[in-house]
């Protein structure tokens, strides 16, 4: 979360007030393979936001369209945060709390940050049912998609039940006033010097493993929360079973113990400024040779043209890429990486979905649904473009306009994927360095690469050659 979007049981006083009774799932009975390194490799991640993905705004109206996101390729479902929202000092419009508008029928439609966090133990009403939120899980899981749910540990809402039970829980200024993290007003920042904070978030994270088989967390601005509590966290939740954890973060440090992936934010911003004229391919291939050497050859970037922050705050990929937009998502599923889905790409979303209000993407197919599912397609299944723990070589190929011509080669177990990209808005001629008889993937047909011939790309023209 950016600016002001953001929104235990050691005993029972540790977890919420609410005393509903619990529904079981068979955690024990495993129905997909357990998270593994290798889950990684030929990875793609999507990003749902239930309140906005459906007219309904509801699980069950996500759950029905999994298989949907089978056919993209999809192995990893990220949720947006599901559970209750908090009422007070709730964001309206501009700078306003709900308790601001007068007008009863206004107040309505201000649901909230999904990431102001009422009951880490609780579903958001709104969506469904602890039970809708199993079948989706299961349902998940039967396509061979793991879950992972959006954790909020660095602040919650001003009437989470501990502001009162656990006052020693958050952070607190010189005159012992409770303080909000940045200008997130709607929301309280958690203190990490408590020891038994500590312990009762990750009673609370582990709840959702237990009671509901989720495969991890993907966890909200994780370098505002101290590193060593993510790794104590991701100990305990591995005793239950193997989790992924993905930081909203770009710290190398996360990733040597805690978690399995991070943001590729810079990489991100690059893409948008090369998309606007403001940079150049150097300074993607400068970026490129960044990351080689700040992380561990198994840590894992997670690439991506949009997202909910971007979406909403930024601007769609259609504003800040333009008639680039197709050819920076070949690009984040042939780099090094795990390429994001943002919910409503695949149906050519162009309009910024409201934050804290009901909103809903388009579920008419245009064209980029056919590109995510073929490129989800190479993803999955060449081993050329693994992106995980067993990364596939990454190659620069040299062309005669390396600042306007990107050309890489990516390589494992004889399998190539050659990546040749104009990354400008005029037509370009260029020599690329390599040779051979390959296909062009997403026309299918046969091209053959001569060393030194020249290749005319037409702006933002890419291809995607393999052997």
């Amino acid at each position: 979360m950016k600016k002001i979007v953001i929104s235990a049981l050691i005993i029972t006083s540790l977890v919420s007030c609410k005393k509903e009774v619990e529904p079981k799932t068979e955690t024990a009975k495993s129905d997909i393979e357990a998270v593994s390194p290798a889950l990684a490799d030929n990875a793609i991640i999507y990003e749902a936001n239930i309140r906005q993905y459906s007219p309904e705004g509801t699980f069950n109206a996500f759950t029905q369209d999994i298989p949907k996101l089978k056919k993209l390729g999809v192995k990893i479902l990220w949720l947006m945060p599901i559970y209750e929202i908090g009422y007070k000092n709730r964001k309206a419009k501009g700078d306003l709390s709900i308790e601001q508008i007068t007008d009863t029928i206004e107040k309505q439609k201000y649901l909230g940050s999904p990431y102001s966090v009422k009951d880490y133990r609780s579903v958001n009403p709104n969506y469904g049912t602890k039970e809708d939120f199993q079948k989706l899980v299961k349902t998940a899981h039967k396509n061979g998609i793991y879950v992972i749910l959006d954790w909020v540990a660095n602040h919650t809402a001003w009437d989470h039940p501990w502001v009162t039970m656990h006052n020693d829980f958050y952070t607190h200024d010189k005159n012992g006033k409770m303080i909000a993290p940045f200008d997130w007003t709607d929301v309280a920042e958690l203190d990490y010097k408590n020891s038994n904070l500590r312990k009762a978030m990750i009673e609370d994270m582990k709840y959702w493993v237990k009671e509901f088989n989720v495969d991890g967390f993907r966890c909200d601005v994780a370098a505002e929360v101290p590193t060593d509590f993510w790794e104590n966290a991701k100990v305990e939740l591995n005793k239950i079973k193997p989790v992924f954890m993905l930081a909203e973060a770009e710290k190398p440090e996360l990733m040597k113990r805690a978690f399995d992936m991070q943001y590729a934010w810079e990489g991100h911003h690059i893409l948008n400024g090369i998309a606007q004229g403001k940079k150049t391919v150097k300074d993607f291939d400068a970026y490129i040779e960044k990351t080689r050497k700040t992380l561990q050859p198994d840590d894992i970037y997670m690439n991506f043209t949009s997202n909910h922050d971007e979406n909403s705050w930024n601007g769609t990929e259609y504003e800040r890429m333009g008639d680039a937009v197709e050819t920076f998502a070949a690009l984040i599923y042939t780099m090094p990486g795990m390429p994001l889905i943002y919910n409503g790409q695949e149906y050519d979303l162009n309009k910024r979905l409201r934050f804290f209000e009901k909103d809903t993407i388009p579920h008419s197919v245009g064209k980029m649904m056919s590109v995510y599912e073929k490129l989800g397609k190479l993803k999955v299944e060449n081993p050329a473009l693994k992106g995980g723990k067993t990364l596939a070589s990454y190659t620069r190929l040299q062309t005669s306009a390396d600042d306007k011509i990107l050309a890489f080669e990516r390589e494992s177990n004889g399998k190539k994927v050659i990546f040749i990209a104009n990354l400008t808005k005029d037509s370009q001629n260029a020599k690329i360095q390599a040779e051979g008889t390959f296909k062009d993937y997403m026309s299918n047909q046969e091209m053959i690469l001569v060393k030194d011939q020249n290749i005319e790309l037409k702006p933002w023209q890419y291809l995607i050659l393999t052997n």
